[in-house]
């Protein structure tokens, strides 16, 4: 059994020596197993995995080690197809099919017939060409565009997709017969984050290969480094972290990496563990702000029931039974409201805001001495009110403000002189 087992991790090791996948995680062992097992059969694989994480690799390893590896391969990004042109650059078409077809042309399916074919994101297929693909994988079968003749392809079919196919059929985004037909096996390739104890193993090949290329010195990370490394989500996965390394082989100066050197280079994420740097504006800051103004806004919205209660009371001629049907309202104008730091903002009544300190008796009131002043019913006054906010409305400018009143420029010109305005 043990025989058995060391011949198994061997083979795995041969396969990461000769593709160059760097890591000993054991879900990244399992998958290049699993690629292992069923490269030699003609089974469709299904490889799911967050972007950047490796999934074009996976379809190298299983079309070498198949019985069609001296056949063509050709990997195929269907979300970079416009769906207008897909089925043509799949299936091909002949001459005079749609406009600008001048010569009939082969599709990936006839070009590869005996050999392999890569369907990245296979998910952003048109639902069309998912009933064509189908046909394929079934019977071999298809039909160019513009043709009504069958025929016949040899090709095995390895997709892959960074999107839940599962959800995508449950939306009705993506044929469920096509989904349990390219799922005969799955296969899933962990994500970066899933395999931690693989990264600073990743980050010293790339750094290693970078100075190399570009012929800088050598990069060492300190402990507080390789945390970082390893507390980031990479939500980019490989792909990010060799970007990020070779970042760092042009960029750094400094060839001894602290935590401070690279979280110059890593992007910021929610809810990181990773340290961060201390901003002037400390965050109770932005919240006292915050609450202020719904503390303003909510005054205001007080002012405005107390308003509408006072005018129901004069409606009903003086009676005051509504104040005792509204209760909330009259207790709303009388609340105290903590905000940051301590300080208490009390209403006493809608004309005075007292604003309370921590651990001292004084107070701070700020009064609205507004007074009680009988409005105007002179004519002159109107309208020398309706033109001031006319000009204040068109910042002064008399033409667009005379349109506004409906009089002409030279009365409201002659009106300015004799009001005084």
């Amino acid at each position: 059994m043990d025989s058995i087992l060391n011949e198994k991790i061997m083979d795995v090791q041969d396969i990461k020596n000769r593709f160059g996948i760097i890591g000993n995680s054991p879900l990244l062992n399992r998958a290049i197993d699993i690629a292992r097992q069923v490269a030699p059969t003609d089974i469709s694989v299904l490889i799911t995995g967050e972007s950047g994480s490796g999934k074009e690799v996976f379809s190298h390893i299983i079309h070498s080690l198949s019985a069609r590896k001296h056949g063509p391969f050709i990997a195929v990004n269907c979300g970079a197809i416009p769906e207008g042109t897909i089925d043509s650059e799949l299936f091909g078409h002949e001459k005079g099919s749609f406009t600008g077809a001048h010569d009939a042309r082969k599709g990936y399916f006839e070009v590869v017939d005996g050999g392999t074919i890569f369907l990245d994101e296979v998910a952003e297929l048109p639902l069309g060409t998912q009933a064509r693909l189908l046909r394929v994988l079934e019977t071999g079968e298809y039909i160019r565009v513009g043709s009504s003749k069958v025929q016949k392809t040899n090709v095995r079919v390895v997709a892959a997709t960074n999107k839940d196919v599962f959800d995508a059929v449950s939306a009705g985004k993506f044929r469920e017969d096509l989904y349990y037909r390219l799922n005969t096996v799955p296969l899933k390739i962990p994500a970066l984050r899933e395999r931690k104890e693989d990264i600073n193993l990743l980050f010293r090949k790339f750094i290693a290969d970078f100075t190399d290329k570009y012929r800088s010195p050598s990069v060492q990370l300190d402990q507080s480094a390789q945390q970082v490394l390893m507390n980031y989500s990479w939500p980019g996965n490989v792909r990010q972290l060799k970007n990020i390394a070779e970042q760092i082989a042009v960029l750094e100066k400094d060839r001894n990496l602290s935590a401070e050197h690279l979280l110059n280079y890593i992007p910021a994420e929610a809810g990181s563990t990773l340290p961060m740097r201390v901003q002037n504006q400390s965050k109770e800051d932005f919240s006292e702000r915050d609450i202020l103004y719904k503390v303003l806004f909510d005054m205001k919205k007080d002012m405005t029931d107390l308003k509408k209660l006072v005018a129901e009371i004069i409606q009903n001629g003086g009676n005051t039974a509504n104040i005792q049907a509204n209760p909330n309202i009259i207790n709303q104008l009388y609340r105290d409201i903590e905000i940051p730091g301590g300080n208490t903002i009390t209403q006493a009544d809608p004309h005075q805001i007292i604003i309370h300190q921590p651990g001292s008796d004084k107070s701070f009131s700020m009064m609205d001495e507004a007074e009680e002043v009988e409005e105007s019913l002179s004519l002159v006054d109107k309208e020398s009110d309706l033109i001031k906010k006319a000009l204040k409305k068109h910042k002064g400018k008399r033409k667009l403000a005379a349109q506004e009143l409906g009089i002409s420029e030279r009365t409201l010109y002659r009106k300015i002189k004799e009001l005084e305005l």
